[in-house]
């Protein structure tokens, strides 16, 4: 294993975790349920009410801005990914929470990335309802980049002379 690879592993491996899960359950959603399944009776049911499994397909980004890019959010995702290559030095990627955060997010920029790519569009099946609330749609991808940039938002404002 190479000096650089292992400098940046805590980062792969939550990367690549994240990366497979979000593809295993958008297969698997893929598989189960035809794209444009939203609501009763279609959706599966996890909890009546609160929780349901749809397949929309989001050619936008969250909250489906920008619905119809597709191909320019697919350019700015992999230009997000070059950049975060070429600063990571500048982003303290060395420290582990950092890694924690930046894997989070990049496996889910690719994991969204693969779905532009494969499908024009990106696989969302997370459906949550909150009485007449309907939160946006979304997946495993969207999670791990909201809770990378958590992260690391929270880390940069406790080590401030470490963010600079």
């Amino acid at each position: 294993m190479s000096q650089r690879f292992r400098a940046y592993r805590i980062f792969w491996v939550v990367a690549g975790t994240l990366f497979v899960l979000d593809q295993i359950t958008k297969v698997s959603i893929n598989a189960k349920l035809p794209l444009g399944t939203y609501g009763p009776p279609d959706a599966i049911t996890v909890i009546d009410g609160f929780f349901y499994l749809v397949h929309v397909g989001n050619t936008g980004a969250a909250w489906s801005m920008f619905t119809g890019r597709s191909l320019l959010l697919a350019c700015f995702a992999v230009a997000a990914l070059v950049a975060i290559y070429f600063w990571r030095h500048t982003l303290s990627l060395k420290a582990m929470p950092v890694q924690i955060s930046f894997g989070l997010l990049c496996g889910g920029i690719a994991g969204n990335l693969l779905d532009r790519i494969l499908h024009k569009h990106v696989i969302d099946f997370l459906d949550f309802h909150f009485g007449s609330y309907i939160y946006p749609t979304f997946n495993i991808a969207d999670s791990g980049i909201c809770v990378g940039v958590a992260i690391y938002l929270i880390w940069s404002l406790r080590n401030p002379e470490s963010a600079r």
